[in-house]
């Protein structure tokens, strides 16, 4: 099962030559972190062989159209002058996680066995509310196909899992270790795969138990199917806080989906967003996702390293059982943000380089009292809305302010449970990965969040929300400062005509009383 490392060429460092000549297996390729993976194993890693990408084909869209579609993105183009031969070593291999043995062909699945070295399990759904059945197959059943996979590879050096640090987010302290499962899990993969879905649906906030969301929990069953099926196989579980833009590399404040903080910033830039509810004074566990990837290839090679080590002692006779080692990526302790600092550093930032696309001028605030929440929610979100939508029926336009914000109330409430509370993470693991890595290979993979500088991280951030979700360069900012003096004059006057309208109600209340 285990190829000894060689050195390849003295001019590369440990993990390129961990990675020279190799043959990778990456499923989740086309997310958010597998864009970042690709491009970072392409740029500072010489001498791979191949990279077999697990592909979903859509239904207007192959496997084949759909990986030259994500590589039209900005952030492979210095990836494509360094390597400009970068396709001739990317095989699409047509899957799914939502099909049995991950929908491989059986010609397929030969080649992986009998080719690849190095497996990259990112695939997952991301949206805490999916149904259990769909997030239990694909976060949960996958991870088991893929174990299954790996234990038949005649030529496995390294498998890492990707998870959450959220995984067993009913606890305060998660340390780099595994936790009992929330159920017992052949039982709930064979409950999911038999139940109606109705059955299914009803069933799911008593299977939650504490777990706030589906996500969470099948994150968790998925880390107990890897610590059962991967016993004894170079295995280890990533698991990473909320992952945001990059902070460096391959460019400065990239981001491609609103999910968690990003949609509060955008909602926010907009002026859409005006109140969150989350504790000022709790931890934000926000990591750059370049970070996030240099210490996933990092991982990747301390787990064969270290399984390696158990090899030599089996072959002198101990008996041992390799158990998957466990990588907490998140805020060092010496250096966290709090949900308080981030609202004020970002609001900062959205006034200085505000977006043309804004509605309103920023002005959102952290309540952590729920009725004050609730309060400013019917006050500054519904209130207006409903004003706004009455105005577009009387113009003959259709009304959306309020569908809008109902979709985004609901992914509010998601972000509450992990704003409004505070963990402890262990990160040994991962910082003794750190140190035991040489000078040049943390220049190339940089992954210290000791030395994160959070402000200008946040800068870059907004500044990438700004520019690659809300689709407003840089260059418009002085049009966008003209109409943000303009909103600024009008957010002035209203909270000066509210205050009117409340001083004469107060006033009549009270001649009425006296």
């Amino acid at each position: 099962m285990y190829i000894e490392d060689v050195l390849i060429d003295e001019k590369l460092t440990a993990l390129q030559n961990f990675y020279y000549g190799q043959n990778i297996l990456i499923t989740g390729g086309t997310g958010f972190l597998g864009k970042i993976l690709l491009n970072k194993l392409f740029t500072a890693c010489p001498g791979i062989d191949q990279i077999y990408m697990l592909v979903r084909q859509k239904k207007n869209s192959n496997v084949t159209k759909r990986l030259e579609e994500i590589f039209n993105d900005p952030i492979f183009d210095t990836m494509k002058m360094m390597k400009p031969k970068f396709r001739h070593h990317i095989i699409s291999i047509p899957g799914d996680c939502m099909l049995p043995d991950l929908g491989l062909s059986h010609e397929d699945r030969r080649i992986l066995i009998e080719n690849v070295n190095i497996v990259f399990h990112m695939a997952a759904t991301v949206r805490f509310d999916e149904k259990l059945k769909i997030a239990m197959q694909i976060n949960a059943t996958a991870a088991r196909d893929i174990m299954l996979l790996c234990n038949e590879m005649k030529n496995l050096k390294s498998c890492l899992h990707v998870s959450t640090a959220y995984s067993y987010c009913p606890q305060a302290r998660i340390e780099e270790k595994f936790y009992a499962a929330p159920r017992n899990t052949k039982n709930l993969i064979l409950l999911t795969e038999c139940a109606p879905d109705k059955l299914l649906d009803s069933m799911t906030p008593v299977l939650l138990g504490e777990y706030p969301n589906t996500y969470t929990f099948t994150k968790a069953v998925a880390e107990d199917i890897v610590k059962t099926f991967g016993k004894n196989l170079p295995v280890g579980v990533f698991r990473p806080g909320i992952v945001i833009s990059t902070y460096n590399e391959p460019i400065s404040g990239w981001i491609d989906n609103f999910y968690g903080p990003t949609g509060v910033i955008a909602g926010a830039s907009t002026g859409i967003i005006r109140t969150l509810r989350c504790n000022p004074h709790a931890f934000a566990d926000m990591v750059p996702v370049d970070m996030c990837v240099n210490s996933i290839i990092a991982a990747s090679w301390d787990i064969a390293k270290k399984y390696n080590s158990t090899v030599t002692l089996k072959e002198n006779g101990e008996k041992l059982i390799q158990t998957p080692k466990v990588y907490n990526f998140c805020s060092s302790k010496e250096n966290k943000i709090t949900w308080g600092d981030f609202t004020n550093k970002t609001t900062k930032y959205g006034h200085m380089y505000p977006t043309k696309k804004a509605i309103w001028y920023t002005c959102y605030a952290n309540r952590p009292n729920r009725i004050m929440h609730l309060l400013s929610i019917f006050c500054l979100h519904y209130l207006p809305a409903t004003i706004l939508d009455c105005f577009s029926l009387i113009m003959g336009k259709k009304p959306r302010l309020l569908k809008t914000y109902k979709k985004i109330h609901r992914f509010m409430h998601v972000i509450e449970y992990f704003a409004m509370r505070q963990w402890d993470f262990g990160i040994d693991n991962v910082q003794d990965l750190w140190n035991s890595l040489s000078e040049r290979d943390k220049e190339l993979f940089y992954f210290d969040m000791d030395q994160l500088d959070w402000d200008r991280f946040l800068q870059q951030y907004l500044l990438g929300v700004r520019q690659y979700l809300l689709k407003d360069p840089i260059e418009t900012r002085s049009e966008a400062l003209s109409r943000w003096n303009r909103l600024y004059w009008m957010h002035q006057i209203a909270k000066f005509a509210v205050f009117i309208v409340l001083a004469q109600t107060a006033f009549f209340i009270f001649l009425k009383i006296f």
